[in-house]
């Protein structure tokens, strides 16, 4: 038997006793005690804004939002600790998860390109660092419409070195970003935070971090959920941009300002209409029909679903399409008024060193 013979190995399998070894050590190490106070304000009036669990991917777990009744900073309650970070994270946006997660991205060509637009309306970058880059896909749609910028990507996973190796990147940093601040600063006028704050630790550390790199006339774009949004409270767990157990930290936007302006930034533009994605109805509706149905073969369950459950997903997902056309068309109907009228479910901020 050759080596091109040989049966390829079954990636599930192949991860399923490291899973099962990780749950059957409890659930528990996998969160930070509970908080009684707000981590934006330190204000002890908590509210619980949602209870969920894992509807993406069906791994084992239950998470809550805490809403501040102060300054309205929503945030995971309790917490991810590292090992929750790591475990949760591991096969979603990378390995297993990593084709799903770049058909998203890939389909959104326009949209990526409008986040660079709201900068080069204002200011032409040569350099531009991408943090929280992912697999490189705003560099490469940017790079379409700005080809004299040269683009640089940082994140914590191994998408960004596949985004140099696919050329969608002159450079990759890969590490934490607060902690790179000596070796980034003073090399980029331009810097973009897409859908990353809400993913972190400690989003008032990482504007200091990029106050430190920028130099004075240096801008910052930042694209976030809007948690202010209708849709969060008409879908309750629903609602995509929540997102459990991802997304730590849900900041409106007046937070945001005030934070940036505390570490010496000033804002130039704001977008509340502009940046909203039309899917809430239909990332809804997938989202349920996963949930209830469930079935896929995932290697956090102690053995694959049986053919029965496989062809009765397929069966179920089939009688939902009607369900899921339906949702498409209202969203992008719905869309242009909803924008405009408090439906908007993202806010992009334009902001300039001082």
């Amino acid at each position: 038997m050759t080596a091109s013979s040989l049966p390829e190995t079954d990636p599930v399998a192949a991860r399923r006793p490291q899973y099962l070894a990780d749950i059957a050590a409890g659930l528990d190490r996998f969160f930070e005690p509970r908080r009684s106070d707000c981590p934006w304000c330190s204000s002890a009036r908590l509210t619980t804004r949602l209870r969920t669990v894992d509807l993406l991917q069906h791994k084992p777990g239950r998470f809550e939002l805490s809403q501040c009744a102060d300054c309205h900073h929503i945030f995971q309650n309790p917490r991810l600790s590292l090992a929750g970070l790591e475990f949760y994270y591991r096969d979603c946006y990378d390995g297993l998860g990593e084709q799903q997660m770049a058909a998203m991205f890939e389909g959104n060509t326009t949209g990526l390109q409008d986040r660079a637009a709201l900068l080069t309306k204002h200011h032409a970058p040569k350099r531009w660092l991408d943090v929280g880059t992912g697999h490189g896909h705003f560099c490469k749609a940017a790079s379409e419409v700005l080809p004299d910028t040269e683009f640089h990507g940082l994140d914590m996973s191994a998408g960004v070195e596949l985004a140099q190796e696919k050329g969608w990147i002159t450079r990759a940093f890969r590490g934490n970003f607060p902690e790179m601040t000596a070796e980034l600063a003073g090399n980029y006028d331009a810097l973009s935070m897409f859908h990353y704050l809400e993913h972190t630790l400690d989003p008032r550390a990482e504007l200091s971090a990029a106050a430190a790199v920028l130099p004075p006339g240096g801008h910052l774009v930042i694209e976030l959920p809007d948690p202010e949004s209708r849709w969060g409270r008409l879908l309750g767990r629903y609602w995509m941009p929540w997102l459990q157990p991802q997304h730590l930290n849900l900041m409106p936007i007046a937070n945001l300002r005030a934070a940036a302006e505390e570490v010496g930034f000033t804002v130039v533009e704001e977008q509340r209409a502009e940046p909203h994605g039309s899917m809430d109805m239909i990332a809804a509706v997938m989202l349920w029909a996963n949930w209830v149905v469930g079935g896929n073969n995932v290697p956090w369950q102690p053995k694959p679903p049986s053919r029965l459950h496989r062809l009765a997903r397929k069966a179920s997902m089939v009688v939902s399409v009607p369900l899921m056309v339906l949702a498409l068309v209202g969203d992008k109907v719905f869309a242009p008024w909803g924008r405009k009228h408090g439906w908007s479910n993202a806010y992009r901020v334009l902001l300039v060193r001082s």
